[in-house]
């Protein structure tokens, strides 16, 4: 699902939300942020690193994402998939989709606080059914650090179910002089052409994530950042082994099928 790209909390003000709403949902997330880790801190490895010992490798990576209604912009399908990525063919092993009405509205800077009990939903359906297939790590059709208040969806879900996650961005947030003409200004110079991605680093020197080609030649980037317990290395890493198309298969897969829940539900509403 494309999302509008936010620029800062203060450009937009729902009428369904007031000063003080704002207040308490910046409270809430200087108090996640707090809880933020942005290094490696998981027991797993990438890949075997002594055949003698036995080592837990990263198998199951999920997606998550969140279709809306064309007709009613409340109603929403949040789905999550979970794949294999020691299979041949990166086999998706669990699926599950959440459709409800959203009463909170989105507002620039707080897409989590509409977002995130959605997905949570998700992952404790897993918990409860004591699922083999809980992801390692996962990715977020949200960012991460790379957001106004440094503090995205993928950070906030991260936070708040202590799970291991990456931002999969498919917008650019204006913050820290970044902008999406200058970062393809800069895919386009000689020296990037090539390159898988670039770093994006703001005036402040601040790195808030990467820009990068999943296809080659592609001049459409996605933006990876930090969620939460990743460091921004293992996140390339790990985009890089689910990544068949633009999009990396986890959060590609959540948005077809919350886009075919969607469909279906409303085809069976109308009928």
């Amino acid at each position: 699902m494309e999302k509008a790209p936010e620029t800062g909390i203060e450009e937009s003000s729902s009428p369904n939300t007031s000063q003080d709403d704002h207040k308490l949902w910046i409270e809430a997330q200087d108090d996640l942020k707090r809880r933020l880790v942005t290094e490696d801190d998981f027991s797993w490895k990438l890949s075997k690193e002594n055949e003698e010992e036995e080592e837990v490798l990263l198998r199951y990576v999920g997606g998550v994402d969140i279709s809306f209604s064309k007709e009613d912009t409340s109603v929403a399908c949040g789905t999550l998939v979970v794949l294999d990525i020691q299979s041949q063919d990166l086999q998706i092993v669990y699926h599950d989709y959440y459709l409800v009405t959203l009463t909170v509205p989105y507002v620039p800077g707080f897409l989590a606080f509409r977002e995130a009990p959605v997905l949570l939903e998700l992952l404790e359906r897993m918990t409860k059914i004591a699922s083999p297939f809980y992801p390692q790590v996962l990715m977020v059709d949200g960012n991460g650090i790379l957001h106004p208040r440094g503090f995205g969806l993928a950070c906030h879900l991260g936070v708040l179910a202590d799970l291991p996650t990456i931002g999969i961005g498919k917008n650019l947030h204006h913050v820290d002089g970044l902008t999406y003409s200058g970062v393809r200004q800069l895919l386009e110079t000689k020296e990037n052409c090539t390159e898988d991605f670039i770093t994006l680093s703001g005036c402040s020197g601040k790195i808030w994530g990467v820009a990068m080609r999943s296809t080659k030649g592609s001049l459409k980037p996605i933006f990876i950042s930090v969620g939460h317990r990743v460091s921004l290395d293992t996140a390339i890493t790990i985009v890089k082994m689910t990544c068949k198309y633009r999009v990396p298969e986890p959060t590609r897969q959540a948005d077809i099928r919350s886009r075919e829940y969607l469909r279906k539900h409303q085809t069976g509403m109308s009928e």
